[in-house]
């Protein structure tokens, strides 16, 4: 091993960069994290070159504990928890901000107040709690063919009685 630092950590590069970025990737599955948890690795073996040079044979794991140490303690870090990628952007709006979603309900609401009973009833089992044809067509009494038709027939009063207040789909 040489003594010099630079040499030092050229010859580190040479032997032990591809093994150590194995090592990153394996341990943050994100090359370009992988890519900085070396660089960083490559950093420290340079400002410990006097210990590396006594102890050759074990440059390796020791590279390789550093490299562990450093994603545990990025990991450990409020900074780290706390960072959003930016290709992860929010979406803009106020997310307290109801008021949309608010009168959107309204205007259905009062859209289905004019519908049948039965249209009423097939869109309450079906759409509102989630049930399935089979559930529903037990639950009201009729065939599963009538669930469907009437299911069918019901969204078309509904969107007729949404145009008829003025709203788009």
């Amino acid at each position: 091993m040489s003594e010099n630092p630079t040499a030092l950590l050229q010859q580190l590069h040479e032997e032990h960069a591809v093994a150590l970025w194995s090592f990153c990737l394996h341990l943050t599955s994100d090359p370009v994290r992988a890519e900085d948890v070396a660089q960083e690795t490559f950093l420290r073996a340079w400002q410990h070159c006097e210990e590396l040079v006594e102890r050759p044979g074990s440059i390796r794991s020791w590279l390789f504990t550093v490299a562990r140490n450093i994603v545990i303690d990025e990991w450990r870090s409020k900074r780290f928890q706390n960072e959003r990628p930016t290709d992860q952007l929010p979406e803009p709006g106020d997310p307290v901000d109801q008021t949309d979603t608010l009168l959107q309900a309204w205007v259905v609401a009062e859209a289905i107040t004019q519908l049948s009973s039965e249209h009423k009833a097939v869109l309450l089992e079906c759409y509102y709690r989630g049930r399935t044809v089979a559930e529903a067509a037990r639950l009201l009494g009729v065939p599963e063919g009538t669930v469907k038709s009437r299911t069918h027939y019901a969204l078309r009063a509904l969107r007729l009685a949404l145009e008829e207040m003025g709203v788009g789909a």
